[in-house]
Order: C-alpha cells, then sequence, then structure tokens
C-alpha cells in the first residue's frame, strides 16, 4: 500500500490564514524526502458555516501546478476537484499539461462538490450535482484515454473536442473519484480508475462503505480488482496542534504512538486498500517527521 500525505493549504484558525506556498513546498519537499509516496491538495474556494467567520483557502490547481514542478519523485493527487467549478474539457487539458510538467506524475481526483456557501460566493451551480458529475466525467474520461470526445449537455458540452498534444502517458493521468451515494458509486465503478472514500480514523466505518462500492462494481460489471482504493486518513498529534472535538472519536481520528498509527495503516491495507492518504492536524514539519516514522514500521510490517 502507497502511503501519501494532503497539504492543508486552507486558513489555520490559530493564526487566521493559510500557510505561505513557501511553507507549503517546503512541507511537499519534505514529505518527498521522508519516503512517503504521494502529495495531494484539495480544492474548494471558502469555507462558510453558520456563526463561524469565513475561512479562505488558496486555489488548489495552482498550489498543485507549483508543486508539479517543485517535487521530483512523488505522486501528486488532488482530493478532489470540484468538476462543476471548471469546464470538464478545460480541466482533462489542464490536468495532461500537469502530467506534462510533473513528467507523468498526476493522478487526477475528481468529485461533485457540497458546499453550498462556496458556489454560491463563486458563482457556480449548486444544482442537480450528480447529473453535472455525469457530463463531466463523461468529457473527461474519454479525452484523457482516446484523446477526442463529442459532447452535447445540459450543462457542459465538448463538441468535436480534441486533446493536444496527448501528455507523456498515452492514456493520460489516471482518474480517482470521491463517492459516497448511489448513483455516484456507480458513476465511479463505470468510469474511474481508483475510489476514494474518506476521512477515517481507525477503518470501522469504512467496511460498510467499501461494501457499497463492491456492490456498484456488481451491478456495471466492473471487477473490483481493477479499480484502486484510496482512503482519507485523519491523523492528529496533540503535542503539535490543537485537535478538533471530533479527534477523541477512533472512528474519525488516528491518535497514537508511531507504532499505533502504523498499525492503523496496516488495518487497511489488509482491507485491500491501494493507497492512504494521511491528513495531519497540523502544517509544521515535524507532523510530517512523526508521521515518517510510522511510515516506516509501516513498511516494515509489510516486508
Amino acid at each position: 500500500m502507497k502511503v501519501g500525505v494532503i497539504l492543508m493549504i486552507g486558513e489555520d484558525p490559530a493564526v487566521g490564514k493559510p500557510a505561505s506556498y513557501t511553507h507549503l513546498r517546503s512541507l511537499a519537499l519534505h514529505v518527498e524526502d521522508t519516503g512517503f509516496d504521494s502529495v495531494w491538495v484539495y480544492d474548494h474556494l471558502l469555507y462558510r458555516f453558520p456563526e463561524r467567520d469565513t475561512m479562505g483557502i488558496w486555489e488548489g490547481w495552482t498550489i498543485f501546478s507549483a508543486l508539479c514542478e517543485a517535487t521530483q519523485r512523488v505522486e501528486l493527487g488532488q482530493l478532489v476537484m470540484c468538476v462543476p467549478f471548471r469546464h470538464p474539457a478545460v480541466l482533462a487539458k489542464m490536468a495532461i499539461t500537469a502530467d506534462e510538467v510533473s513528467g507523468g506524475r498526476t493522478i487526477l481526483g475528481l468529485g461533485a462538490g457540497w458546499h453550498k456557501p462556496e458556489f454560491d460566493a463563486f458563482g457556480a451551480q449548486f444544482h442537480h450535482l450528480g447529473d453535472q458529475f455525469q457530463e463531466g466525467i463523461e468529457i473527461i474520461a474519454p479525452l484523457l484515454r482516446e484523446g477526442k470526445v463529442d459532447a452535447r449537455g445540459t450543462y457542459f458540452s465538448a463538441p468535436e473536442c480534441e486533446m493536444r498534444p496527448r501528455g507523456p502517458r498515452p492514456g493520460g493521468p489516471p482518474i480517482h473519484v470521491a463517492a459516497r451515494g448511489p448513483r455516484m458509486l456507480r458513476l465511479t465503478a463505470k468510469h474511474a480508475d481508483g475510489w476514494n472514500a474518506a476521512w477515517f480514523g481507525q477503518p470501522t466505518l469504512f467496511h460498510e462503505r467499501r461494501a457499497a462500492m463492491l456492490a456498484a462494481c456488481a451491478d456495471v460489471g466492473r471487477d473490483p480488482k481493477t479499480l484502486d482504493i484510496t482512503v482519507g486518513i485523519s491523523v492528529g498529534y496533540p503535542e503539535l496542534a490543537e485537535l478538533p472535538e471530533i479527534a477523541s472519536d477512533p472512528d474519525k481520528f488516528l491518535i497514537g504512538s508511531p507504532e499505533q498509527i502504523a498499525s492503523g495503516l496496516k488495518e487497511y491495507a489488509d482491507l485491500g486498500v491501494s493507497h492512504a492518504i494521511v491528513n495531519p492536524t497540523s502544517t509544521r514539519l515535524e507532523a510530517v517527521t512523526e508521521l515518517a516514522k510510522a511510515l516506516d514500521i509501516f513498511r516494515q510490517m509489510q516486508v
């Protein structure tokens, strides 16, 4: 099982602003230097919840693109790009170009979106998200894999669209979809190279989600062995950052010694997860260093 780290590119409540790109770049390089397999970013435009101040975030694709050039070895993915924010054909073009910049290390993560305030604030359409996603992936997948599509939809059209140049990989970067409901799971089984489930601590809640994904594969006639499974895992370090209230729930957070975190990773590996994406609660370099201790122990368990 591969293990990667997702970077916190949103505001840190303790300081009221996001980490600078300079710091995020240093974090990504530290993730690479300490032996992890991948670096990930997420895609939001703002966070706005009742009775809380609006929280900001850097634009995910811009940070991602910069990291494609800054790093040398790790895979780079998004968890996940919100399809309604960008025209799908343009997003596919962006993915091919990022794959060129990174030398074929890009994973294209896709999702339908869920946070209505950011849709409203930035003028995106928050309705029929499943329909929008379906039209979007039916444009993106053939453009990446075959290099052309002829699509005319209700929300998105790409008439006689062609992907030139094709990028460093003949089939383009792999497509991973974050999905939970029945329709999104079926679309994942039909179109994606990988499925992401998030966020968890111990894998207790993951069993039910995995069973739903396996059922979706059966519905569309997909061999589940051909679908990569990635899982987002929240890891807390009380000594490095104040933990949210939900950190007390072991189903939602892994907290403990490097040996305990390594054991948690092994449980996911034993369940057939191909890629774990760890979300530390701290943006400090020390958090990556602590994670690397668990990574080393986990890899010794796999030998």
